[in-house]
């Protein structure tokens, strides 16, 4: 690829990505599913740890500053959906971590995510959902397995064979 179709491609992917985003989070809320689209990746990513994080660290990862994480945190705990825990030994540190109710809540919401998006797809002809997917699988390797470089928790969605070309 050349530099101008790089250019290109980044003006594209620059377009439809905050468009794709914001029909999606006006879904979400229409459904009352999400009161903030901040708060669907803040669980995502809370989810996709094996442990809880600090408040300054999920601030860097979502890329907010520090007031701002924590005012989405002190909205999500106070729907349920994160634990906020003061370390025992410093408890100006805060650890945040998704509780049963954020993870009951994060699967509504990207079962409700999943059933729009599917809806605005669904009239794609075979060929134009095989190209959707080949540029998909182009974008998770150049974003999420870029070797040497590290990439923000991202759930991979189970596709369907009967979508896929022969022999992939």
């Amino acid at each position: 690829m050349t530099h101008a179709q790089a250019k290109t491609s980044a003006r594209d992917i620059l377009a439809i990505v905050p468009r794709v985003m914001s029909t999606l989070a006006a879904e979400l809320r229409a459904i009352g599913e999400l009161p903030a689209p901040a708060h669907f990746g803040v669980l995502s990513m809370l989810a996709a740890q094996r442990r809880s994080l600090t408040l300054t660290r999920l601030a860097a990862l979502q890329g907010v500053s520090l007031p701002t994480m924590s005012n989405t945190v002190t909205a999500m705990a106070e729907r349920g959906w994160l634990r906020r825990m003061p370390l025992v030994d410093d408890r100006r540190i805060v650890q945040v971590a998704v509780t049963p109710e954020g993870r009951a809540a994060l699967q509504r919401v990207r079962r409700a995510a999943e059933v729009h998006l599917a809806r605005r797809l669904a009239p794609l002809d075979r060929s134009a959902r095989l190209r959707l997917q080949e540029g998909l699988d182009v974008l998770l390797r150049v974003f999420v397995e870029a070797p040497g470089q590290r990439a923000r928790p991202v759930i991979r969605p189970r596709r369907a064979t009967a979508t896929r070309p022969p022999g992939r």
